[in-house]
């Protein structure tokens, strides 16, 4: 469990293609502090296991599924990536519940400057997605729990205080840049019981 408080941006060092899946190595400091093998690491929003640590950097492998719902199979050498590592009990939870289990991507549409380094994020996510949003929700984008401010249809804004923008990897975001959603895992369950299969 996490909150989508990021704790630091690393910067990715490889990932290497296998037969089904992959192998991501990633530059981190403050995740790697009291991390084991075999703990839990956040990337962009994605609940990883660290396979294997060094002294500035963790490894972890990506399943198909991990790369076919998840952005992390378009990150390269040098991309920039949020981390967070698992709440613990008795910590303050500053975000909202986060499980890192990535329903799909968004396609990052524009992130315009307000002024007072404040920022407005755009994005379209994918289909089916848009049924477990509501105005003023909770949503994670890559990793990052933020509060939706705006929602038509499968359009979704959100407003970017300084903080977020210089402590997250939101900087980095181009055209043609996919985000990890996360949708509230609450609406999930609600429609679960209202609509059993």
């Amino acid at each position: 469990m996490f909150t989508g408080i990021i704790e630091e941006v690393g910067r990715v060092v490889s990932l290497k293609a296998h037969a089904a899946g992959a192998r991501l190595v990633v530059r981190a400091a403050v995740v790697l502090e009291d991390t084991k093998p075999g703990g839990s690491i956040a990337v962009n929003g994605v609940c990883l296991t660290a396979v294997s640590l060094t002294p500035d950097s963790f490894s972890a492998d990506l399943a198909p599924e991990t790369l076919r719902r998840s952005n992390l199979g378009d990150l390269t050498a040098g991309s920039l990536v949020n981390l967070e590592r698992p709440l613990s009990l008795g910590a303050r939870l500053s975000g909202h519940m986060v499980q890192g289990h990535v329903d799909g991507t968004a396609e990052f549409a524009s992130l315009e400057e307000l002024g007072d380094r404040n920022w407005w994020l755009k994005l379209r996510v994918a289909a089916g997605l848009e049924r477990y949003m509501i105005h003023k929700g909770s949503v994670t984008l890559d990793g990052v729990s933020l509060t939706i401010a705006s929602l038509e249809g499968r359009d979704v804004g959100v407003a970017i205080i300084p903080h977020t923008y210089q402590q997250t990897a939101m900087r980095g975001y181009r055209q043609g840049s996919r985000i990890n959603v996360e949708t509230d895992m609450i609406a999930k369950y609600v429609e679960k019981l209202l609509h059993p299969a």
